[in-house]
């Protein structure tokens, strides 16, 4: 029985010895930096969650995704993995991320409405103005200050979708390229869909990539207002927008986003055969 007692003391010793030696030897796994910056528009300080590219180098310039709904508990992780591998499979180039953490996404991504219900159940609403000028006169020349950067992108899905295609009809020149993910174009009973033709009209013809998506198990409203965007760009006859609609077919509005995304960018940068 002692025998026995000395054999699995040594043994679990042993075993103690080579985690306390894994754990001495841990080290913090990066993938980029967490920065908090000061709000005036907003009066409010906002979180940032930022992916740099492995190869990092302060003197290169970089492509820019801003990111909605960047929370570490929201998109970030998995559009930073994704991101990642079409910088190492297809010819993405390396690209910084910025995710854009969320304090109240009904307040921020959200215009007025005048609607009774929508005021009552969205009782924060209102304030996307307020946040488009964050964007554009805080965020954006935060960010290019801080890094060299090249053209940039806007991904948004659902009310983030909303706000991605309110700043294209009233913002365009704000970014280059962008990802609009069912859209929650029913706000507000569909006004900016309804305003958007009047919008198109006053926006130059400057190049752009534009991806609209919806997935086919979501509320049939949705559906219809994606491909009523999608259809209402197309007859802007804008010659150097490129415009890309993807109906995916087995999606619902919580499993959309990845996929999506991944079809937008396939079509963007297309895979390359790796050079032998």
């Amino acid at each position: 029985m002692i025998k026995k007692l000395l054999i699995f003391s040594t043994i679990l010793f042993t075993f103690q010895s080579v985690v306390c030696a894994q754990t001495g030897n841990a080290k913090p796994l990066t993938i980029g930096e967490i920065r908090t910056i000061r709000s005036k528009i907003l009066n409010e300080n906002r979180t940032l969650n930022i992916y740099l590219p492995q190869n990092f180098d302060k003197k290169k310039s970089y492509p820019v995704i801003y990111l909605l709904d960047g929370s570490m508990n929201e998109d970030f992780i998995h559009v930073t993995g994704l991101i990642q591998f079409f910088n190492q499979m297809y010819s993405m180039p390396e690209t910084i991320i910025v995710g854009i953490a969320n304090i109240d996404r009904k307040r921020d991504f959200t215009f007025h409405t005048d609607l009774k219900d929508l005021q009552k159940d969205y009782p924060t609403t209102g304030h996307s103005d307020k946040f488009i000028g964050f964007l554009e006169k805080e965020l954006k020349p935060y960010i290019e200050k801080q890094f060299k950067t090249t053209n940039n992108y806007l991904f948004g899905q659902s009310l983030g979708g909303l706000l991605a295609t309110e700043i294209l009809l009233k913002k365009p020149e704000m970014f280059n390229n962008y990802f609009i993910i069912s859209p929650s174009l029913w706000w507000d009973d569909e006004s900016l869909l309804k305003q958007a033709p009047q919008l198109l009209t006053k926006i130059p013809d400057t190049k752009k990539f534009i991806y609209v998506s919806v997935g086919k198990g979501e509320h049939p409203v949705m559906v219809k207002d994606a491909e009523d965007l999608y259809d209402i760009l197309k007859k802007a006859n804008k010659k150097n927008w490129t415009l890309q609609y993807k109906m995916m077919e087995t999606d619902n509005h919580a499993t959309i986003l990845h996929r999506s995304l991944y079809e937008g960018l396939v079509r963007l940068f297309p895979y390359q055969e790796p050079k032998n």
